[in-house]
């Protein structure tokens, strides 16, 4: 496991990174990477919806909350069977991913179903793959259930900094999200922890997220750096999109602050060019969700994730 950074770094730090010089920051983070990791080598997850819409939240950038189902259009589902699990991790695995993840939207698991999901996680273990869940809040004792069933990673977004976060979400706090990631901790299981961009936030809310997740001791071994996918009948849906320079400015700074973490390009990779993609590998990103969707959003199909690692000259890790 990773240990923090003897001096954390803070906001103000990182805004000055944010502000060197496009070719500067991309040299300092490519040392940074290389000290770290293969340069080359690029790791592969699926993330496959669990159990999709009906969240009693109101994560404004979400098209599964129960309070706007009739303007974004998604049906609410149950939870999936094992074998529909099952099925999809094995196939996700012959695609050369390596991580399986899987999300359910709620608020946070009741025990029942927290049982049910665990049999999902033992069955994708047993198909040798590592396993993450991302199910919202967790309650006492729900973590070590997870952490005894084998759970490799537990993802729980701080989504964005903290002083823009009830613009965002206002039925639970970002405190309440980090007592979830201190009982995952505590039960030693890994952390998935990244946050949101291009929710017309600042640049020094940018740097206060990424402050907050480089001074957790440790840091999250997994940081997903998300694009917002604006998605009609939502409050965000009609923010404009963040310049494309400045998201790999922020993947750049992700892979100075937290050197050992893979950064991860997770939402919105299906709306950026091969070359904007391309930038962010350069700039420290190593990690990808792979397949064809991110629980209700698109992303790119495999065969052009594949054609670009090709193009690039990267490999599966």
């Amino acid at each position: 496991m990773q240990s923090a950074p003897a001096t954390p770094p803070t906001s103000e730090s990182l805004l000055a990174l944010f502000a060197l010089p496009f070719a500067d920051l991309m040299f300092r983070a490519q040392e940074v990477h290389r000290r770290h990791f293969d340069p080359n080598a690029i790791q592969r997850s699926t993330l496959l919806s669990i159990k999709t819409g009906g969240c009693s939240e109101d994560c404004g950038y979400c098209s599964q909350s129960a309070r706007r189902d009739s303007s974004t259009g998604i049906e609410r589902g149950k939870l999936l069977d094992l074998d529909e699990v099952k099925v999809a991790a094995k196939a996700a695995k012959d695609k050369g991913a390596t991580r399986f993840c899987m999300g359910a939207a709620w608020r946070g698991p009741k025990d029942g179903d927290l049982d049910r999901v665990i049999e999902m996680v033992r069955t994708v273990k047993d198909l040798g793959m590592e396993t993450c869940l991302t199910l919202g809040l967790l309650g006492a004792g729900q973590a070590e259930k997870l952490a005894a069933a084998g759970l490799d990673y537990y993802n729980h977004n701080l989504d964005t900094g903290a002083e823009f976060y009830d613009r965002i979400i206002t039925s639970h706090s970002q405190q309440a999200r980090m007592e979830t990631l201190l009982r995952v901790r505590q039960a030693g299981m890994k952390i998935c922890c990244g946050g949101i961009v291009g929710m017309g936030e600042s640049r020094g809310v940018r740097a206060s997220l990424l402050a907050q997740l480089a001074s957790m001791n440790p840091p999250p071994e997994s940081v997903p750096i998300n694009h917002l996918v604006a998605i009609p009948g939502t409050p965000l849906e009609n923010v404009p999109p963040l310049d494309p320079f400045e998201f790999v400015r922020t993947i750049a700074v992700a892979r100075v602050a937290m050197p050992a973490s893979y950064i991860r390009l997770s939402a919105g990779r299906q709306g950026m060019s091969d070359e904007l993609q391309a930038l962010c590998f350069l700039a420290g990103a190593n990690s990808i969700f792979y397949g064809d969707k991110l629980l209700t959003s698109g992303n790119p199909e495999a065969a052009r994730d594949e054609a670009l690692f090709a193009r690039l000259g990267l490999s599966g890790c």
